[in-house]
């Protein structure tokens, strides 16, 4: 799969190169993000405007830095997700479980005045 990694100020940006995440690729984000996905960060965030569409493995590679996640409070932001995967995301009820923003920059931004505030 083909993504770029960028820690900013312990803020790990993962820009996503695909038109798609599923079964094919998504086993290589998930060991990334499993690597990525510690208690020292203070946010993850996804850039997903290249991709056009998922299925279950691309939902269950963003569930899974969730997960990862949840228990230390740190927020998993996705950016710039299509209708598409809006809509299979609020269908599936898992959209609840993210933030969404319209760019990385306002991402970063909420993430890092949300933990001057805690």
């Amino acid at each position: 799969m083909k993504f770029s990694i960028e820690n900013d100020d312990k803020v790990i940006v993962f820009t996503i190169k695909e038109e798609s995440i599923g079964a094919d690729n998504a086993p290589d984000l998930k060991a990334k993000i499993l690597i990525e996905a510690q208690p020292d960060i203070q946010g993850m965030v996804f850039e997903i405007s290249k991709v056009k569409s998922m299925d279950s493995s691309g939902l269950g590679a963003f569930l899974l830095a969730h997960r990862q996640l949840r228990d230390y409070n740190i927020p998993v932001h996705i950016v710039n997700a299509n209708k598409f995967i809006r809509s299979l995301m609020s269908m599936t009820k898992i959209d609840q479980l993210f933030y969404f923003s319209d760019d990385v920059e306002t991402a970063k931004q909420l993430i890092l005045n949300n933990q001057k505030n805690n």
